[in-house]
């Protein structure tokens, strides 16, 4: 009888994981199962681009049942668990419970944006872990352009051209670099907002943005920011968001309607659901080997795992790509060799370097120990995703948009509209109202011209 080998979670860790138990494993020996809540993997080192309107956001994302074999993909949700039975409790896409039955479990849920008691941050801030999400950030940034070119008063217009990023971590920096690249190169066509310029901010708590780099990189990349006319606040919290402004802990008060929340990461709230022992961060504990503590069948990686990191003993390791890659290989000979195949071996991967892509031909990196800045770094950025995105059709419509955006300016649509117009929402419910929704007049109402702009209703 084949063995039920079940993994939760469709990120890097996840499709790896199972990539490499259809290599490890004898064909037909096993039924590999993966539950996603999405058909697709996101390459997330690329989503700055892909807000910034860089890149196409088809080309930064990986269909799963294209990068599999004979692994099955279950679209659905993680609901609990119930280890003593090893069952799986999952919500399909269509919202009914149902049990997966496994002999064995690899969990790889991934994480989510941390939340912090700040007033506001629910309701106001936008975060920045999903396509959806840059996309609407990218749409916003283009529809505060053109409601304030037709505001009067120039403090009300103010207001739609501050933005906030709270984060000044890897992705926080990334991102206010591109999405201030895409405004720099269409802000001219919007001669008020061009006459009263723009104010970005970037907000990091600690004493130096992005703390993983050495002091000289980081601090290269707070004079390139500077230089563009970014502010760089270090040793400043978010306070409380309205939805006209933000207090800082410094006791500034920024006229500001659009806030991007990018200040860290936390396991996915269904890692709580899962009966697993937990650290104190609420990641799922594991040893050396990736297997959780007192329970021989389930393993966990990623995100949403304490790894022990051979290069920080005691310290697990950091939540990234790179990491969540080779655990994901490793923990698949791993599954095998408790299946009857190979031998069990602890993960074992240091970093190799860190690249962080500032836009315009600038970036800082450290590979091998090598610390680049400039144009050369850039260069190894843009070299390191093309050779990492999984996929050779992938890297070539890299390629392309990256040639494309080299000679050509950024397309300034606004291409998702605030609310979708009554004509769809009636298509959707009955094909047959057609004829009598394009004869009814609509009722949307935009709102007053200057609310916010509102986020994206299903």
């Amino acid at each position: 009888m084949a063995w039920n080998v079940v993994v939760a979670g469709g990120g890097f860790a996840g499709l790896y994981a199972v990539r490499a138990l259809e290599r490890n494993l004898p064909r037909h020996s096993a039924r590999i199962t993966i539950v996603s809540e999405s058909n697709f993997l996101l390459y997330s080192p690329l989503l700055p681009a892909v807000a910034g309107g860089a890149l196409n956001p088809r080309h930064v994302t990986l269909p799963i049942r294209e990068a599999l074999k004979d692994a099955q993909l279950l679209i659905g949700r993680v609901a609990g668990c119930d280890p003593d039975r090893r069952v799986l409790e999952i919500v399909s896409v269509e919202g009914e419970a149902a049990e997966l039955p496994y002999d064995h479990l690899v969990v790889a849920l991934g994480s989510v944006s941390r939340h912090l008691p700040i007033p506001g941050l629910a309701e106001h801030a936008i975060g920045f872990k999903s396509i959806i999400e840059a996309l609407h950030l990218r749409d916003t940034l283009l529809r505060s352009l053109e409601i304030a070119e037709t505001i009067d008063e120039s403090e009300v217009r103010a207001q739609y051209l501050t933005y906030v990023v709270a984060g000044g971590g890897y992705t926080g920096v990334e991102a206010i670099a591109e999405l201030q690249d895409l405004a720099a190169e269409i802000l001219h066509l919007y001669p008020r907002c061009a006459a009263q310029g723009m104010r970005w901010l970037l907000l990091e708590a600690g004493g130096q943005i992005m703390r993983e780099v050495p002091e000289d990189l980081a601090e290269f990349t707070a004079s390139e920011l500077r230089r563009r006319g970014i502010e760089v606040h270090t040793g400043t919290r978010l306070e409380g968001i309205t939805d006209t402004s933000v207090q800082l802990s410094t006791g500034e008060e920024v006229p500001a309607r659009t806030i991007v929340w990018t200040a860290g990461i936390a396991p996915s709230p269904a890692v709580a659901q899962l009966g697993l022992p937990l650290d104190e961060q609420g990641r799922i504990k594991v040893d050396q080997f990736m297997q959780v503590e007192g329970h021989g069948d389930v393993w966990a990686i990623g995100d949403c795992a304490a790894v022990p990191d051979p290069a920080s003993p005691g310290q697990p390791c950091p939540p990234t790509a790179q990491h969540a890659m080779r655990q994901g290989s490793r923990l698949a000979g791993n599954v095998a060799a408790a299946l009857g195949h190979g031998e069990r071996r602890p993960f074992a991967f240091k970093t190799l370097g860190l690249v962080v892509d500032l836009g315009r031909r600038q970036a800082v990196a450290k590979i091998l120990g090598v610390k680049l800045r400039g144009s050369i770094a850039w260069f190894c950025a843009r070299t390191y995703h093309l050779m990492a995105i999984p996929g050779i059709g992938r890297r070539i419509r890299l390629l392309i948009d990256w040639t494309v955006d080299l000679f050509f300016a950024r397309d300034s649509a606004d291409w998702i509209p605030p609310r979708l117009p009554r004509l769809s929402l009636a298509v959707l419910r009955d094909p047959g109202a057609v004829e009598v929704s394009l004869n009814t007049p609509t009722t949307h109402d935009p709102g007053p011209p200057h609310d916010r702009p509102p986020a994206l209703e299903p």
